[in-house]
């Protein structure tokens, strides 16, 4: 990404060295923040999101269909996942892997959307 076009010469003058190099260590820290977020192995962001969905069952914000919704998705995505490794040897090929990514955040999305609509368990 092209950063020199959102901090001007003139603005970058103004801050002096101090602001330079602060300005600097945000980008930088901006810029890595991606590769961090996907560190995670599919294995484990199914966990996190089955972690996500239970905590949302706890808190009363997912209902009991929303519940069977969301697992039943997570499920069919980690049989999935089973099913293509097995079928290549115990490896994902970066078709797969990309499509299960896809799929993931997908499902992400979805139980942010679930855990934040407007539907409530009944007495929470």
């Amino acid at each position: 990404m092209n950063y020199s076009a959102l901090i001007s010469p003139r603005s970058l003058k103004a801050l002096g060295q101090f602001g330079r190099v602060t300005v600097a260590a945000a980008l930088l820290v901006s810029a890595s923040v991606p590769l961090v977020a996907s560190a995670q192995t599919p294995k484990a962001r199914l966990a996190n999101q089955q972690a996500r969905i239970q905590q949302g069952v706890k808190n009363g914000s997912i209902t009991k269909a929303e519940y069977n919704h969301d697992m039943k998705r997570v499920n069919a995505i980690n049989a999935e996942r089973k099913a293509d490794r097995q079928a290549n040897g115990g490896k994902l090929t970066t078709a797969e892997h990309q499509q299960l990514r896809s799929q993931l955040n997908h499902s992400s999305r979805n139980i942010y959307y679930t855990k934040h609509n407007l539907n409530k368990q009944p007495g929470s």
